[in-house]
């Protein structure tokens, strides 16, 4: 046999084992770092190489060549700018991460407030999970904070292999969440596990408003105490039982000092009242409780008001002086629609929401409002006033009997749509001694005004317990709570993001008549159709 022996003859393929640890030590660099490792995998192949082609029994230029030499190097040049490529992009990718959220609700995206809120963090926050299963929803609300905040973090731990730290936050069951601020822990929640019976009925993911909310108190320094009228039939805010027991504990959750209020007693709205409810009443307020409420308004206060039909409950001289007329009639929605969620015409649901802080964020959401009466709104001057709450234009509004009966003409014709709910402030002097004896300083921007604020809603139900938390019902309850309250640095409520329902609703009628449709006028005329072709063929 000519040429070279036969060792010789297989030593040249060593070429190619070369050329895959060439390309092993590349890959391995550039993902981990020049270590030793992806070194020596490059040195050694690069050795393998030389002696392949030493072996090859031809000239280098030769080697070069030859087509399956051309073709192999133009792999490797591929492979390698290929790997370059991809290793470039994945620094780009860690050095400037981005994240781009393709839901229609925007499911994995934080809400502008709760992005404020994590950005004014000024000194290290630390989440903590007592869970040993790690909710994918969960983590990513909690990378979204700390992608916003330097000053965020979180952590998970599993109670029985960290003794000491769940006994330190108080952990006594898995599931448990808390928020770490220096040396003070706060308890947040309970998630839910499905695999852990001790947490059935608990929310299963993380609350990205109870966690804002949280993070709200670590950087306010203000204390916002909400007042509730009572003594006029209004809900009880010490009685669980009373139907405002989830809206009291929401606004506790914001960290809202709530109180009653009576104001045959006091005589007066407290000053460090923020904002003051009337829930409900059912009975007349007596003038002096009126002048009362009229003074906090004149000193820049805010007021919610939560008027049900057939009552005005001795308030209409504080409504005439805001504009504001009462209409006892019943909003009926005649749409049909209030059907497919079991709801009937007597409680109309809003899905239109007017261009105001309180609702700018509500888009087509949806809220209910069981009894509800019209608000109407005259033009004042120096009064600002904008709507919030509007019916479905398929809606109309009739009058109840003494006795409390409805007359309802199904065939009368619409007149909707309805204004459940108004906006109104107006600008107040500002007779504080501070203001009055402060030296004006001329290069200074103008002081802002003071303002009072009143939001009236033709209904008080949409509030109560198992209406709260349905829909946008408390977000409406707490947004304007915060508004009359002018809470400027806090954020308004958040909602809770769902998955939007692309559901067909229909009416049983509709139901019955696509289930003919589709069980026998369907098959018939497929049938009929194939004798037509069959009798034409012959």
């Amino acid at each position: 046999m000519k040429g070279l022996p036969v060792s010789g003859k297989w030593l040249k393929f060593l070429a190619w084992p070369g050329l895959a640890l060439i390309t092993a030590g590349l890959v391995a660099g550039s993902l981990t770092g020049w270590q030793p490792l992806p070194v020596g995998l490059i040195v050694f192949g690069g050795g393998l190489l030389l002696l392949g082609l030493s072996f090859s029994g031809e000239t280098a230029g030769a080697f070069w060549q030859q087509r399956s030499t051309q073709v192999g190097t133009n792999a490797f040049i591929s492979v390698v700018a290929l790997l370059v490529i991809l290793g470039l992009l994945n620094f780009l990718a860690v050095e400037y991460s981005a994240r781009l959220d393709l839901t229609e609700t925007q499911l994995y995206t934080l809400a502008p407030a709760s992005e404020q809120i994590a950005q004014r963090l000024d000194q290290p926050v630390r989440v903590v999970i007592f869970d040993t299963v790690q909710n994918p929803r969960d983590v990513q609300l909690l990378d979204g904070y700390r992608r916003v905040s330097d000053q965020f973090n979180y952590e998970y731990l599993d109670r029985r292999a960290n003794p000491g730290a769940a006994q330190a936050f108080g952990a006594d069951q898995a599931g448990m969440v808390f928020l770490e601020v220096g040396e003070e822990r706060r308890f947040l929640q309970i998630i839910g596990n499905p695999a852990n019976p001790q947490t059935a009925g608990a929310q299963e993911t993380l609350s990205e408003r109870q966690l804002t909310n949280a993070l709200e108190q670590v950087v306010s320094d203000r204390t916002f105490t909400v007042y509730f009228v009572q003594g006029h039939g209004e809900y009880a805010i010490d009685d669980p039982a009373a139907g405002l027991s989830q809206a009291i504990g929401s606004l506790q959750d914001k960290n809202y000092i709530v109180n009653p209020l009576n104001l045959t007693e006091t005589q007066a709205v407290p000053e460090d009242a923020s904002a003051v409810v009337v829930a409900g009443p059912s009975q007349d307020f007596f003038d002096a409780e009126v002048d009362a409420l009229t003074s906090y308004l004149e000193d820049g206060g805010g007021v919610l008001l939560m008027l049900d039909p057939r009552t005005d409950a001795g308030l209409n001289r504080l409504l005439d002086d805001w504009g504001i007329l009462l209409d006892d009639r019943l909003v009926l929605d005649t749409s049909g629609a209030g059907q497919f969620v079991n709801l009937g015409p007597a409680v109309p649901i809003v899905s239109d929401y007017g261009d105001h802080p309180i609702t700018q964020d509500f888009g087509n959401g949806r809220s209910f409002f069981p009894e509800a009466r019209p608000i109407e709104t005259q033009e004042l001057p120096e009064t600002a006033s904008a709507p919030l709450l509007l019916t479905n234009p398929q809606s109309q509004a009739e009058s109840l009997s003494d006795e409390g009966t409805l007359s309802f003409d199904p065939n009368a014709p619409p007149e909707g749509p309805y204004i459940l709910g108004t906006a109104l402030s107006r600008s107040v002097n500002d007779d504080s001694p501070e203001a009055t004896t402060a030296t004006p300083d001329p290069d200074a921007p103008p002081p802002p005004a003071a303002e009072a604020r009143l939001v009236i809603i033709g209904n008080s139900r949409f509030a109560t317990d198992g209406a709260f938390e349905q829909q946008l019902n408390g977000d409406i309850f707490l947004n304007a709570v915060s508004w009359v309250g002018q809470e400027g640095d806090a954020t308004l409520s958040i909602r809770p993001k769902t998955v939007t329902n692309r559901r067909i609703l229909m009416t049983p009628q509709q139901a019955w008549g696509l289930g003919l449709f589709s069980i026998f006028i369907l098959p018939l005329t497929g049938l009929a159709l194939a004798v037509v072709m069959a009798l034409r063929r012959r």
